[in-house]
């Protein structure tokens, strides 16, 4: 019997005890949890009932947290199938908030949650941007877009239940960014890791140093990035960058986050959230250490539970360190995110460090996929840093990333580079790709 409160609200400079519990008693509460979730998703959502039915698997059949391999997992296609509330399970009258997601690939995610789903929510926020160095009466200024994506909303409630003071900014504006930062002075800001470039780019616009701003911690999140990335953040803003790690299907942004003590990997908020790697082709679950495909399943959501969702990110699963939680690596690509050129496989996050790798070089770029006859063609535009404006050095920065791209990855690119703020700028989760083969 667990001699910790795990419902006990820890004091400003303690942790939940469940972040510093064995991992025994981790288990212990993740196992009844997970029999708690199993029966609730089963009994209340049709459309996973049958699923289970169809493989002859029923919730009294989990019995230890292996068990839930003999369970079926949740696509993306179940989600969209069912839009918009089929995965639901309790009535709308107990829903008292949706988003969804982009819907950028077809109809989007839609989530619901209950007020407990949304006090959950709060926790798990306050306690990542705890991880990451915040402390109760910092101010955050939130530039991640409100409204139906997670990200504003979710980082809000979270660091307003921390204490922290919240300076509601969202996406856009960049100008109105700099100047807030500049008049509020808050420590912490969370937004995209590609929009926060952005602002440190009208910054030096301005003639401001972004090493000269009040802000101390970048909790970043929303799309995958580099430890390149991080350094190059680090070094030109003079903060501490987090990543966080987080997707609409499961609450939104607070699933795991980077500790700053170390910054090796996100612990995932396992009391809550409960992760499985599986090999992508196969279906088969991988212990921990191997590389394979992300899944979760939802542990104490009351809305919208999800058994075994497919995230598509690319990571593995190592032990605790800073928390008692198992982390997962710094995630750097998705399954779906990955081009397959002329039988060579391709990440964007490859490119991006080679990019980060040169010095004349913005990590503001693109890659774009089309095809020339039967063969694919790669085009990557990146930018001149602003400080230089010389044609002979922007060529021979295009010829060497060309080299290196094709010596390094093994591909034929046609490299651009390009003055800077010739690429159009994301005011939140950055283009990367642009596939002209799927027009």
């Amino acid at each position: 019997m667990s001699k910790i409160d795990f419902t006990k609200r820890p004091l400003e400079h303690e942790l939940d005890p469940i972040e510093i519990a064995s991992r025994d008693e981790i288990i212990a509460l993740q196992t009844r949890r997970m029999k708690w979730s199993l029966t609730h998703t089963y009994e209340n959502v049709a459309h996973y009932r049958n699923k289970c039915d169809a493989i002859g698997v029923h919730p009294g059949d989990f019995r230890e947290l292996k068990d839930l391999g003999r369970f079926p997992m949740t696509t993306k296609a179940d989600l969209r199938d069912t839009y918009p509330f089929g995965m639901f399970a309790v009535p709308m009258a107990e829903v008292v908030r949706l988003h969804a997601s982009s819907g950028t690939t077809g109809k989007p995610v839609v989530v619901g949650y209950t007020q407990q789903d949304i006090n959950m929510w709060a926790r798990v926020v306050a306690r990542s941007i705890r991880a990451a160095g915040g402390r109760r009466n910092m101010k955050a200024h939130i530039a991640y877009g409100y409204g139906l994506f997670t990200g504003g909303l979710g980082a809000h409630y979270g660091a307003e239940a921390l204490g922290c003071t919240v300076i509601p900014m969202s996406g856009g504006q960049t100008e109105k960014q700099v100047q807030i930062i500049t008049d509020f002075q808050p420590e912490i800001i969370m937004v995209t890791p590609s929009y926060m470039l952005v602002i440190a780019d009208e910054m030096e616009r301005q003639g401001i140093d972004p090493r000269d701003t009040s802000l101390r911690i970048g909790i970043f999140g929303a799309e995958p990035w580099t430890n390149d990335m991080r350094r190059e953040m680090e070094q030109r803003l003079g903060i501490d960058a987090i990543d966080i790690y987080g997707l609409s299907e499961v609450i939104g942004p607070g699933v795991g986050i980077e500790c700053i003590e170390t910054k090796d990997g996100l612990h995932i908020w396992e009391d809550h959230f409960y992760p499985e790697i599986i090999n992508p082709e196969t279906g088969e679950v991988l212990p921990d250490g191997e590389f394979g495909e992300l899944v979760f399943t939802t542990l104490t959501k009351e809305a919208f539970p999800v058994i075994r969702y497919r995230t598509r990110d690319l990571t593995r699963i190592l032990p605790g360190t800073a928390r008692s939680m198992r982390r997962i690596e710094k995630i750097t690509g998705r399954s779906d995110d990955m081009l397959i050129i002329r039988g060579v496989n391709l990440f964007p996050s490859q490119v991006e460090e080679l990019i980060l790798k040169d010095s004349r070089l913005s990590p503001i770029y693109q890659i774009v996929v089309d095809k020339d006859g039967h063969m694919d063609t790669v085009a990557v535009r990146v930018e001149l840093r602003q400080d230089l404006n010389d044609d002979s050095a922007a060529a021979a920065a295009a010829r060497d990333l060309q080299h290196h791209i094709k010596s390094l990855i093994g591909i034929s690119t046609k490299v651009t580079v390009e003055p800077a703020w010739s690429i159009e700028r994301s005011l939140g989760k950055a283009r990367r790709v642009i596939d002209k083969r799927k027009l």
